[in-house]
């Protein structure tokens, strides 16, 4: 794994989860959440945001996918938040409109260290497959909280609930790829408070 990775180790009465985030990654992902459409949008997020993923999560999916999900999110969080290192050099923004088909989504996000979620996913059926949509807010705010990022979703219009996911996970993949890029022209921590 590159210098820019971490693994984490997280276990609960609930969930059970390895991981390892290689920020400077080629998108690859090998991803078990034991729910199937979310693995389906980790993978789209992985390829979409250039990373590598690796996750194996065992959670109490007989009680239903909250903990999994969120669990997950928590420790994606805490992956990025160890990989991204002193921040130095990074462009720290990122946005991006991404459309799926009749769907359009919005991200824009900060690598600011002040944690924050603003999420606006419209109306969306129940259920995914065996996904609670529902969900999505939970994993999104989890994964922000513990990442230390400022993260704003917006579904701006759209009609199928898959499309409508599927466009915030990839849109959120590309958005986190232009923020954690390089920029040739900060040498140091970009923020004016000289940290971040």
């Amino acid at each position: 794994m590159s210098e820019r990775s971490a693994e984490i180790k997280r276990q609960t009465a609930e969930t059970n989860i390895t991981l390892q985030l290689n920020l400077d990654g080629k998108g690859q992902g090998k991803i078990s959440s034991g729910i199937g459409f979310f693995d389906h949008m980790l993978n789209l997020f992985t390829a979409h945001g250039q990373l590598d993923l690796t996750l194996n999560c065992q959670g109490d999916l007989q009680v239903d996918g909250h903990h999994s999900v969120e669990d997950i999110g928590i420790a994606l969080g805490d992956a990025f938040k160890q990989a991204i290192g002193d921040k130095k050099g990074i462009c720290r923004y990122g946005t991006f409109y991404l459309p799926m088909d009749e769907s359009l989504a919005f991200v824009t996000l900060d690598i600011s260290g002040r944690p924050f979620l603003v999420y606006d996913g419209g109306e969306m059926a129940p259920q995914v497959g065996g996904f609670d949509t529902e969900l999505t807010e939970e994993f999104l705010r989890a994964f922000a909280m513990h990442a230390g990022i400022t993260l704003h979703v917006k579904i701006l219009y759209g009609t199928n609930t898959h499309h409508k996911i599927e466009a915030i996970f990839k849109a959120l993949g590309h958005a986190l790829r232009q923020a954690v890029s390089f920029d040739p022209k900060v040498t140091g921590i970009p923020s004016t408070k000289g940290m971040l």
